[in-house]
């Protein structure tokens, strides 16, 4: 019987990541991290994370969708996930209001044609817990408005069960509280229209994966997030993490060769502890050895705690991404950083 049970959760994983994994490893390690991937931006640009900039803005000039070509090299490189992060803004032109079909059609158009490859996609308002300048949780966008979209996008992709919802990228600036009342009832608008698709659930204070414990932003998310109820029981925690000194990604150093695994490690322990699941959405390293270094151990240590960590996604590349942090190719060659990523990638 207990062959019986390994067996049927093999098949279940090997369903659920869509990618060829050796038999030899299956047979060694009985949890692995099952999607692994990249941010391919372009349709959140000319935007900050305050909400100012060119918003609605135009397509092509303020912002672009990702090429197929691009998710064509990154399935051969072997990742199975792409997240792409869009404005909301942009999709929803007034709150409450219809889709932007123009919007959703580049939307739908990316996703569908990447899902079909058998990538899975990541959906990610890349809003900051704002719409505009106004915080979610606010007078001015009230979670019931926050509802209505993610109801209406919901609805768009909810047969599709490789598309993923990530709730907000990076709410910053807010209590923890009013976050969490905000994304339980996002959630509960998701599953009412009868998605049964993964919810990823980031947390405040930029969702920095170091400060989950700490209460600098606020309560903290270790505490507030536990509050965080999933009708269907399938979300995860989104969590972001950098390298340098100040954890932002700005900089092209790595305070330390192990200093990315170090900053994982309290998260880590925080999901063990209570049974949950953790999915690193942003992460990079600039191009140099210290941080190619540190990298490699950043990826090997989410790989030897995959009984938590289910996933993450490389912060960035796309049409328009081109800084020296970043996977994007140039004149079609690799970036050192894919070098060091693609013994983790199983190859299709």
């Amino acid at each position: 019987m207990k062959r019986l049970v390994a067996l049927t959760w093999v098949i279940f994983f090997l369903v659920a990541c869509q990618q060829t994994v050796p038999t030899q490893k299956l047979e060694a390690q009985q949890e692995w991290v099952w999607w692994r991937g990249v941010s391919l931006a372009g349709a959140e640009f000319a935007a900050d994370s305050f909400g100012n900039g060119a918003l609605p803005g135009t397509y092509g000039v303020d912002y672009i969708y990702p090429l197929q070509t691009e998710v064509n090299y990154f399935k051969a490189k072997g990742m199975n996930v792409i997240r792409i992060p869009f404005r909301w803004e942009r999709l929803q032109r007034t709150l409450y209001g219809k889709l932007d079909l123009a919007e959703l059609s580049r939307l739908k158009t990316f996703v569908n044609q990447a899902t079909a490859k058998g990538m899975n996609v990541i959906l990610d308002p890349h809003n900051y817990a704002r719409y505009g300048t106004d915080i979610i949780g606010s007078s001015s966008v009230p979670n019931s408005a926050f509802n209505n979209f993610w109801a209406r996008l919901a609805n768009q992709f909810k047969n599709n069960d490789k598309v993923f919802f990530a709730l907000m990228n990076e709410p910053h600036d807010m209590p923890t509280e009013q976050w969490v009342k905000a994304a339980n009832s996002a959630i509960a608008a998701i599953r009412r229209t009868g998605a049964s698709n993964l919810i990823l659930v980031p947390g405040n204070g930029w969702s920095g994966a170091y400060s989950w414990n700490t209460n600098w932003y606020g309560t903290p998310n270790a505490q507030a997030m536990l509050k965080i109820r999933d009708p269907f029981n399938w979300y995860m925690f989104e969590v972001h993490q950098y390298m340098d000194s100040d954890s932002s990604g700005t900089s092209e150093s790595c305070v330390s060769t192990t200093i990315g695994a170090e900053r994982l490690q309290e998260f880590t322990a925080w999901l063990r502890q209570h049974n949950l699941k953790g999915f690193l959405g942003e992460f990079s390293a600039g191009r140099n050895q210290q941080c190619y270094q540190a990298l490699n151990n950043m990826v090997a240590y989410m790989e030897n705690n995959a009984d938590v960590w289910r996933g993450w996604t490389y912060w960035a590349a796309g049409p328009w991404w081109g800084d020296n942090n970043s996977l994007e190719p140039i004149n079609g060659q690799d970036k050192p950083q894919m070098d060091v990523l693609e013994p983790y990638l199983p190859q299709p």
